[in-house]
Parts: C-alpha cells; sequence; structure tokens
C-alpha cells in the first residue's frame, strides 16, 4: 500500500509525536484546520524570512518551506519540543531528493523564535535510521485499528484531541 517515498513530512513527524495521529492522518482525517496552533504555525512561517521563496510542493509528498541559493532546505519551525521529529522530517526531505536524484543536500531547521538553527545531514547511519522508521510507519497505518490510546503532555492542545479523548 505505502512505499518508501510515499510518505509525507507530516506522516514523518507524527511517527514521533503520536502513532494514533499518524493512523488517522494516513486515513484522510486531517483535523489540522482546526488547530490553532497550527495557524500560529502557519502565521509565523510567513513572518519569518520574508525576503525567501518560500514553499516548495515536490509531488504533494513534501513542502520545503525555502530553500537557501547554495541548495540548503530551510524548515521553520515554532517550538523546539518535537526536535526529534523534526529532524527525522528533514532527513525524510532530504531522502526524498535523493530519491529524486538530488545528492549531497544539506537542511537546516530553523526556530526563529529561540533564535536558534539545526544542521541536518543525511549520512548512511541516519538513513538507516531513517528506514527503521519508514518500516515502523508502514507497520503503523497499515493497521486495520488506530493504535490504542496513550495521554501524552500535548494531547490536550492536539487537533485530534476530541477524535481520542471526547
Amino acid at each position: 500500500m505505502f512505499d518508501q517515498l510515499n510518505f509525507t513530512g507530516t506522516q514523518i513527524n507524527y511517527y514521533f509525536t503520536c502513532h494514533r495521529e499518524l493512523w488517522f492522518f494516513s486515513r484522510y482525517l486531517a483535523m489540522e484546520h482546526n488547530s490553532d496552533l497550527v495557524l500560529q504555525g502557519k502565521v509565523l512561517h510567513e513572518d519569518s524570512y520574508k525576503r525567501k521563496n518560500k514553499e516548495f510542493m515536490i509531488d504533494s509528498k513534501i513542502v520545503i518551506d525555502f530553500i537557501e541559493k547554495d541548495g540548503i532546505i530551510n524548515e521553520i519551525k515554532k517550538s523546539d519540543k518535537m526536535e526529534q521529529a523534526h529532524i527525522f522530517q528533514m532527513l525524510y526531505y532530504l531522502y526524498y531528493l535523493k530519491g529524486k536524484g538530488l545528492e549531497k543536500l544539506k537542511g537546516v531547521i530553523n526556530y526563529p523564535l529561540l533564535r536558534n538553527k539545526i544542521n541536518v545531514e543525511l549520512t548512511s547511519d541516519k538513513e538507516k535510521e531513517l528506514n527503521e522508521v519508514l518500516k515502523n510507519i508502514r507497520k503503523i497505518v497499515e493497521q486495520d485499528n488506530p493504535p490504542k490510546l496513550e495521554k501524552m503532555k500535548h494531547c490536550r492542545s492536539c487537533s485530534y484531541y476530541e477524535l481520542c479523548w471526547v
């Protein structure tokens, strides 16, 4: 049903935040349009780096916030609370583009509110880790039922909260 390059950046991110959210999103139950946090992220994206060309969608799978002249892929994030999710999302973007023939690209995750940046590079070790993540994502999204409910810190602010807890 899914191949290694058939995931979206959002699915990669959700794998690290909540497997249940990943499962719902993978079945086109998108709740993000109801989220104030998603709206805040969009406003931050629009207000940050105003002079950069913004949002490149590739194959309806990945959306890159902006690309620098030297080819560095950039993502803008509001907070570093889900840093591992952000790093693997960027690794997936680099992996996806490598699959399209664009090799040796680098990525940067920008946290403008924190005035911080993280450099990301797709090494062979990171690619192995990412392939394990992709296998695990496939297992989750191919399940007939959503993963069990698991209460987490960020549940209250999740756009899927009502679907899970009400």
